[in-house]
């Protein structure tokens, strides 16, 4: 005898809101943006509640529309215009194509400690993070925090393996730049 879930969001709102609340924070590192994506999850849930069949657990068939509420903020970030200009990344390589001295990658002597636990530095990387061309963050987001590889990205985000690639190289060019004047610089 099956036994079918009989779906009640008034419930689930109770029970999995911290939960989605986690991850999507997780995922945008944004406390508002986060709130809103949990509300729009829910709201989607309640338009499509008669659609649940109970094949999966009311917190799995939540987190997949949290899911897809996320990769489609990313995939609406990258289809908005860049602005980003190639010439920028002058002051970062020679005409050889080599690094500049002064802006070489520097070593940076990390010690036991794991900064990504350090709430100031995780400050600075959020700031850093913000500063990236919306293309850029969202590769870059998508990349290393949702753990995507590059073919899931580039078909997400409809775009080539050159792009993306070329973009994640640039981002992370970027990234490490203002992390170094930003929090190494001032240690």
């Amino acid at each position: 005898m099956e036994i079918k879930i009989k779906p009640n969001l008034t419930e689930w709102v109770k029970s999995y809101t911290n939960d989605l609340y986690n991850w999507a924070f997780h995922k945008v590192s944004d406390i508002e943006f986060a709130k809103d994506l949990v509300q729009e999850t829910f709201l989607a849930a309640a338009e499509k509640i008669s659609s649940f069949k109970g094949d999966s657990s009311p917190k799995t068939w939540l987190f997949s529309i949290l899911n897809h509420k996320i990769i489609d903020h990313y995939r609406k970030k990258v289809n908005q215009p860049s602005g980003t200009n190639p010439e920028k990344f002058s002051k970062f390589f020679n005409n050889n194509d080599g690094w500049k001295p002064e802006k070489q990658p520097k070593d940076w002597h990390e010690d036991d400690t794991n900064l990504l636990d350090d709430k100031e530095f995780q400050a600075v990387l959020k700031q850093c993070l913000d500063a990236l061309p919306p293309q850029w963050n969202t590769c870059v987001k998508l990349k290393y925090l949702m753990s995507k590889n590059g073919e899931e990205i580039c078909q997400e985000l409809d775009i080539t393996s050159s792009n993306y690639w070329q973009i994640v190289h640039r981002a992370k060019v970027q990234l490490r730049d203002c992390v170094e004047t930003n929090w190494f610089q001032n240690l």
